[in-house]
């Protein structure tokens, strides 16, 4: 099935970007769940290009329109815990510091406003060109280069307060 074929290779980068949006895998689950049904429903007007852009774009729209049906504050938050990277340095001292360092990052994340954070998360941890970050935010490629600048910027003004606070 083409669908199967095109689409579902895609199914960690839209789990991915839901986890960062709706904060646990839980949420996220129902929200890529919600993604997939709409993909598959409109695959039929689907005339090609970039699958993984397509797709993003329809998690991205699922889940605003899943946030103002589950929730009424902010939609912000992330838990913690959920990104977590596996495995275990063989030093405890420096698994510590690289644990306390993930956490001071996705903290900092966490507090960013919604479209500067999956701005981020579509550059730095999906790898989109700006390009596909338009196409899947629906802003103009200027903007996305706006608020990619704009989220370093705070995501350093936050670390570096923290950091200065400590």
């Amino acid at each position: 099935m083409r669908f199967e074929r095109e689409i579902l290779p895609h199914l960690d980068a839209a789990h991915n970007l839901a986890r960062w949006l709706t904060g646990n895998d839980a949420d996220a689950a129902d929200v890529v769940q919600d993604a997939f049904v709409r993909a598959l429903s409109y695959f039929d007007g689907y005339r090609g290009g970039d699958a993984r852009a397509w797709l993003l774009r329809i998690v991205r729209n699922t889940f605003y329109t899943w946030a103002r049906q589950n929730r009424a504050s902010d939609a912000t938050a992330l838990d913690p815990a959920a990104h977590e990277v596996a495995g275990q340095a063989p030093d405890p001292e420096r698994a510590t510091l690289e644990h306390a360092g993930r956490m001071l990052l996705r903290r900092a994340m966490e507090n960013l406003p919604v479209e500067f954070r999956e701005t981020l998360v579509l550059r730095e941890i999906e790898g989109l060109p700006y390009k596909e970050i338009a196409h899947v935010t629906g802003v103009p490629m200027g903007t996305v280069m706006s608020r990619l600048a704009r989220a370093r910027r705070l995501l350093r003004e936050r670390l570096m307060a923290r950091e200065q606070a400590s």
